[in-house]
């Protein structure tokens, strides 16, 4: 294997890179096996940060085609970033851990933002704790409208994303002095479940649903 990216852009590449792999149907597979084990027995040096949704269809190590030690996953479902454990929980990987990129991972079909569709639109209450999950969907969904079904959530995945960085990109005390430093790239992405492709997702970037 290869050291580690050393900057948030060549980071970037080497998961898309994986991705591809994953994609093609070719993993690699490395650093699985027992030396890298036991090397990271002495300690941790991920590259990126993933904040990403506890879906089970999406996981990032295998999505990406990362090996162990190489990436800190924060998953929640809806892939928000508001809760302050999850919040400091990212703040570890950059601040702590030297991580180079932080990526925020949605992906298509979530259940967390369809839900926040659905109560918008009819109402009704859900059992347990379920809507901590919910409301920091809400002001995405909420900013979505007209459309066919899916369009409307596919836009609305794309929304959360774009929410979540900017919310990332604006947390002091951590982050924003790392991104303003260039020592910490924020990115947003969409997983596609059905062919595991991932695409960018920017704060002005045009979504494929346009015009629905």
């Amino acid at each position: 294997m290869t050291g580690p990216p050393t900057t948030g852009a060549k980071a970037l590449e080497r998961l898309l890179e994986g991705n591809d792999r994953f994609c093609r149907g070719a993993p690699r597979h490395e650093g699985l096996d027992s030396d890298r084990r036991l090397e990271l027995a002495e300690g941790q040096a991920p590259f990126a940060v993933i904040v990403s949704c506890s879906d089970s269809r999406v996981p990032a190590e295998i999505v990406f085609d990362q090996g162990l030690g190489d990436v800190f996953l924060v998953r929640v479902a809806g892939n928000t970033v508001s809760h302050p454990v999850v919040l400091g929980s990212i703040e570890y990987g950059v601040g702590v851990l030297g991580a180079v990129l932080l990526m925020v991972l949605g992906h298509s079909r979530c259940g967390a933002v369809l839900a926040a569709l659905d109560q918008i639109d009819r109402g009704g209450a859900v059992p347990g704790d379920i809507q901590s999950v919910i409301d920091p969907v809400l002001p995405a969904a909420r900013a979505v409208s007209g459309g066919t079904p899916d369009h409307r959530l596919e836009r609305a995945v794309r929304e959360n994303v774009r929410r979540q960085v900017a919310h990332l990109e604006g947390s002091a005390p951590v982050l924003a002095p790392a991104i303003a430093a260039g020592q910490l790239l924020v990115v947003g992405a969409e997983c596609d479940i059905a062919s595991g492709q991932v695409t960018p997702v920017g704060a002005y970037d045009e979504d494929r649903s346009a015009g629905s």
